[in-house]
This record gives structure tokens, C-alpha cells and sequence, in this order.
């Protein structure tokens, strides 16, 4: 056991050494096509360039340590901020650099070899005189001063580097906006064989992945707060991933979630960081909130049964996702509604008969092309799908993990309304 131990260690380091060593590459490639290959040696540009290139990503994995070690929240604030934004920023630069490289064999092949480049000079009627007023007939008799040119290799560099920048500038920056503009709202309508009558037309605001933490805080939650509540849901579901920290550091931020009102009420169940961040601690203190807690538990609502399983990362520390405790002794005659963090768990939920599975996790992507990669371990990345005779929906999420960026793939609190076919 301790040889497989120290072996599965290895593997552990030879990864992270490799992603360090791919990171530092890529950072190595980006201050040459924007830095060196743009400024001149030991220019003021060229030291201030570097020091920006170097900098950025030390914050970037600083920000990362400091949330595993629980750093102090007003610390970890400080050096989010420009880390995360370096993140997603660096993607862009990335991609950008890439097209350009086309762009710069296209620009050195069928340009000139050299740009002009104007500069300050003074005229000397001969090497060893000094500067004097020159008289018309000088003029017209002195050569033409030379003019400095910027070698086409500099040039093109230039001209692609600072398209590059500004490409992934803007992107990140409409992408920033999106998240802290606050998500919108998405009103999806859900046939459910069995339901009956009664319930046709049951409104569930669905909200997931607020990561509420050092980059979104209590203004934002309060937004979210505002934005449910004036959909005028018959129920809350919130689906997990609610913060990104202690409670003793979330407190003031959460505060707002307790202004959540639904004719039902407002049911909660785990994601996977709330075990990232003290899940003990979070279940106790989102029921002093005034949210419902699912834990592998089922409610009886009129004409469906609403249930919620833990988050699977919770199987660390044996509070696991437990299908037969929170379905398994159901009357499969009515409509059952779950409440899972993750989309993966869908194939129980089809197992247990349940009509409608209601999770969040993937952030649709967040970022493009992140919608690829979460498409190759969800079986759904975003939107309604049928397994069977269970449906599945997966909101975006409202808020964002890591970088406060989304493109291609906008926040959401969707409001799924359950249409019965006997209405």
C-alpha cells in the first residue's frame, strides 16, 4: 500500500512539474512575440514589458495557493483581481499570437523590408563644423538628411503584437462586463408525463454557481437576490457551488440570500466546492439563511416530489450522493423533480425513475472554448436534454469560478415552469 502510495505521489509531481514547465513555455512565447521581438534592448518598454509578463502569473498561481490555504480574504482580493484577469487574458493573448503568426510569414514575405521611421536630426554643413542656419542655395545643394527605418521584422512584430493585445483586451474586458452586469433570466417550459393537473405551470427559479468569494461578493449576491425574486417563482432551487471560501470570511457576503422569497421556499443542495471550503460549516449555516437542505433527502411538494442528493465530492468524506435514501422508497406513480449539482449523476437519476433532473456545474463552458472540454466529461454542458424517460437541465450558472470572465457562454438563472399534458 505505501509503494502504491509513493508511486501515485510521483506520477502526482512529474504532472504538476510538466503543467509548470508547459505554463512557463507559453508565458516564455508571449513576452517574446510581445516584448522582445517588439522593444529595444534594455529599453525602458522592453524592462516594463518583462516585469508585467513575469508578474502576472506569479499572481495568478499566488491567488490560486492562497484560496487552498484559506489565506485572509481581503489579501486574496488583492491579488485576484489582476491574477484571475491575467488568466483568461493570457488564453486570448494565446490565440491571438497564434493567427498572427500567419498574418507575420504573409506581412514579411510581400512587404518591404523596412518601414521608415521619423526622426529628429540636425544638419551639419560638414563633419567637423558646428549646427549653422543654412541659406537657401545650401539647402538646395545639402543631401537629404537620413531618415532612421525600423527594421520590417520589428515592424510586423508591432503591428501583430498590438493587434493581438487589443483583440484579447476586448474580449476579456465584454466578457468581465457580462459576469459583474449580473445574469440574466432564462424561462424554459419542461413537459412532465405524470404531473398532474394541479401542478401545471409550477415555477422553479434555478440558481447555481454564484461563487461567491474574493471576486464576487455581497453586491452581487444582492443582485442575484433582486433578480429571483422578481421572476415571482413558486420555488427556489439552488443547485450548488454557492461560494468559494469559509463562512467566517463569506459571512456579509451570503447575508443577502436570506431575502430569497418563493411561495415554496427556497430549497439548497451541496456542490463541489462547498467541500472545498467546509461543507460542515455551509449546510449549517445556508438553514440559518433560511434555505431548505436536501441531503440526500426528499419533500413532498402538491403534484410532484422534489428531491436533492449531496455533491459527489462529498464521497472524500462519506457524505456522497445516496440515490436509495433520498428516492428509494418513493411512490413512482408521481412526478419526481432532483436536484443534483453535477450532470453526470444522470444516469442514477434515470436508474430511480426521475422525471426531471435539475443541475448546474458547468458554467456552459464560461470561457470558449471551455464549452468543448466540459462537453468531454458532462453529458450535457448547458440547456434541456431526454435520457430516456428523464429529462435534464443544465443551467450556466449565474455566477464564475477563477477568472470574473464569460464568453461564449453568458450567465443564467433560469426559470423552468412544469407543463402537465392533462392541462
Amino acid at each position: 500500500m505505501v509503494v502504491v502510495i509513493v508511486l501515485v505521489g510521483i506520477v502526482v509531481l512529474a504532472l504538476c512539474l510538466v503543467v509548470l514547465a508547459l505554463f512557463g513555455v507559453l508565458h516564455w512565447y508571449v513576452w517574446r512575440r510581445l516584448v522582445r521581438d517588439t522593444t529595444t534592448a534594455g529599453s525602458r518598454a522592453r524592462r516594463v514589458g518583462t516585469a508585467v509578463v513575469v508578474a502576472c502569473p506569479l499572481l495568478l498561481v499566488g491567488t490560486v495557493v492562497a484560496e487552498l490555504v484559506s489565506a485572509p480574504l481581503p489579501f486574496v482580493r488583492i491579488i485576484a483581481w489582476p491574477g484571475y484577469l491575467w488568466g483568461a487574458l493570457f488564453v486570448y493573448l494565446l490565440f491571438a499570437l497564434f493567427v498572427g503568426e500567419l498574418v507575420r510569414l504573409v506581412l514579411r514575405r510581400f512587404g518591404e523590408k523596412s518601414v521608415p521611421e521619423p526622426v529628429a536630426a540636425v544638419v551639419f554643413a560638414d563633419s567637423t563644423s558646428e549646427p549653422h542656419a543654412l541659406t537657401d542655395n545650401a539647402v538646395q545643394s545639402q543631401p537629404e538628411a537620413p531618415v532612421d527605418r525600423v527594421p520590417r521584422r520589428v515592424f510586423v512584430s508591432r503591428v501583430v503584437g498590438g493587434a493581438a493585445v487589443a483583440v484579447a483586451a476586448t474580449t476579456v474586458g465584454s466578457g468581465t462586463y457580462s459576469v459583474l452586469n449580473g445574469p440574466s433570466v432564462k424561462h424554459v417550459a419542461v413537459p412532465l408525463a405524470k404531473l398532474p393537473r394541479r401542478a401545471d405551470g409550477f415555477r422553479i427559479a434555478v440558481v447555481s454557481d454564484l461563487h461567491l468569494g474574493p471576486i464576487l461578493g455581497r453586491g452581487f449576491a444582492e443582485r442575484v437576490v433582486h433578480t429571483v425574486n422578481d421572476t415571482q417563482p413558486d420555488l427556489i432551487a439552488v443547485v450548488g457551488d454557492l461560494v468559494d471560501g469559509s463562512v467566517e470570511h463569506l459571512r456579509s457576503a451570503v447575508e443577502p440570500l436570506a431575502d430569497l422569497h418563493a411561495r415554496h421556499g427556497t430549497f439548497f443542495v451541496t456542490g463541489n466546492h462547498e467541500y472545498f471550503s467546509g461543507a460542515e460549516q455551509w449546510i449549517d449555516h445556508v438553514q440559518e439563511l433560511g434555505m431548505h437542505l436536501l441531503a440526500n433527502a426528499r419533500t413532498e411538494l402538491p403534484g410532484f416530489d422534489l428531491a436533492g442528493v449531496n455533491d459527489l465530492q462529498g464521497e472524500r468524506t462519506g457524505h456522497g450522493p445516496d440515490f436509495g435514501k433520498a428516492l428509494g422508497d418513493r411512490d413512482r406513480s408521481r412526478t419526481a423533480v432532483l436536484l443534483a449539482h453535477q450532470p453526470v449523476l444522470i444516469d442514477d437519476a434515470v436508474a430511480h425513475g426521475v422525471d426531471l433532473q435539475l443541475s448546474g456545474h458547468t458554467h456552459g463552458g464560461q470561457i470558449w472554448p471551455g464549452n468543448y472540454l466540459a462537453g468531454l466529461v458532462n453529458p450535457t454542458v448547458a440547456g434541456l436534454e431526454r435520457y430516456g424517460d428523464t429529462q435534464l437541465y443544465v443551467t450556466r450558472g449565474a455566477g464564475a469560478w477563477g477568472p470574473p470572465v464569460r464568453i461564449g457562454a453568458p450567465s443564467d438563472i433560469t426559470v423552468v415552469e412544469l407543463v402537465s399534458p392533462q392541462a
